[in-house]
């Protein structure tokens, strides 16, 4: 696959690469861009600054409903939870969007950081139902004063979440490079990278990344249909027009490059549509040789156990026979010194007859 690559890379002319450059070295998409918006955040950061401002001062904020303060307190974490919450889809939909340009170390890291102003709320929450609920007796501090620790705490987290998220949407506003979903895998139109054979080693971060690179495709195919059709309107107003300065030759040449590219494109994306199905398939067989594996090391540790019993038996018997052959010994001894004691009787009988004879 790699060697077609080089082929054709090198049976192309001058004036097709030159056609195809700005594939080479800027995606459709990059010049097109567009910044995401960081409104949304500063307004959810200045609710957060509101909500600390009545954490810290709720005593003389309901100085005249002084025992309505924890609930109060309560209801205002309720209200600011159901904001994160909605709050929550829009970053959602700011990740998705970030995906699409084909940022997607980008959106791997601000999708981490998005749910955790929700899960600071959300265990602020259960905290503050907690102390309403058991109402612990604290010398020091009352009711009010820890639920008021609590959501200023909350408070301070979501806002740093919030400030490191701000951080990377700016970041991400400034950048001037390609889309870093490029870099992962190659394109059809450059060199293969002599590592090109160990990107099916990547593990479950293979799938993903194609999937983001296919979407990212699909983002470029639909914006290069969208400027076909608007250069083919051109091109028609202009074989219309009878001024004869129309640049018709220029036009039908971008149209008939940006159609090239859009083919390109499309191949593209069916090569990388196939190397994931491969992808997928490879990790299926992986899948089913460690479960071959396992099912046989099971195997062996059932026929390990049965030999550990029947070595286990015959230790016993052997055990039994060292008894019964110690037994054995000791009763041919006796016999022994039996017999060798009949066998002297007769001789002293013998010898005492032989002297009380003469």
């Amino acid at each position: 696959m790699s060697t077609d690559r080089h082929s054709s890379a090198h049976s192309t002319s001058p004036e097709e690469n030159t056609m195809f450059l700005d594939i080479l070295h800027e995606a459709p998409l990059f010049g097109h861009r567009k910044s995401t918006s960081i409104l949304g955040s500063i307004v959810y950061c200045f609710l957060l600054a509101s909500y600390a401002i009545l954490a810290v001062g709720a005593p003389w904020i309901f100085r005249p409903i002084r025992g309505l303060i924890p609930a109060l307190l309560c209801s205002c974490n309720g209200a600011l939870l159901l904001v994160t919450g909605i709050f929550l889809q829009y970053l959602v939909y700011q990740v998705q969007k970030v995906r699409l340009q084909g940022y997607y170390i980008f959106s791997q890291k601000l999708k981490h950081i998005i749910r955790l102003p929700f899960a600071t709320t959300a265990y602020g929450t259960a905290a503050m139902l907690l102390i309403m609920v058991w109402k612990p007796h604290i010398s020091f501090l009352s009711i009010s004063t820890l639920l008021r620790i609590i959501m200023l705490i909350e408070a301070v987290c979501a806002g740093s979440f919030m400030s490191i998220y701000i951080g990377y949407l700016h970041q991400y506003n400034s950048l001037n490079s390609q889309p870093d979903v490029l870099k992962s895998l190659y394109s059809p139109l450059q060199n293969s990278s002599s590592l090109e054979g160990l990107r099916y080693h990547e593990g479950g971060r293979l799938s993903d990344q194609q999937m983001a690179l296919l979407q990212y495709q699909r983002e470029n195919l639909h914006f290069l249909s969208e400027e076909i059709l608007r250069l083919q309107e051109c091109l028609s107003k202009y074989e219309r027009s009878n001024d004869g300065i129309t640049p018709q030759v220029d036009l039908a040449h971008l149209l008939a490059a940006r159609d090239q590219e859009l083919r390109t494109l499309s191949a593209e994306m069916n090569q990388l549509q196939s190397e994931l199905r491969l992808a997928r398939s490879l990790i299926a067989e992986r899948d089913t040789e460690i479960q071959h594996v396992r099912n046989t090391n099971n195997q062996y540790v059932e026929e390990n156990e049965r030999l550990r019993a029947i070595l286990g038996e015959w230790s016993a018997r052997a055990a039994k026979l060292e008894r019964a052959l110690e037994a054995e010994r000791m009763s041919n001894l006796e016999l022994q010194k039996k017999i060798s004691a009949l066998r002297d009787q007769p001789q002293v009988s013998a010898e005492s007859s032989e002297q009380h004879g003469p």
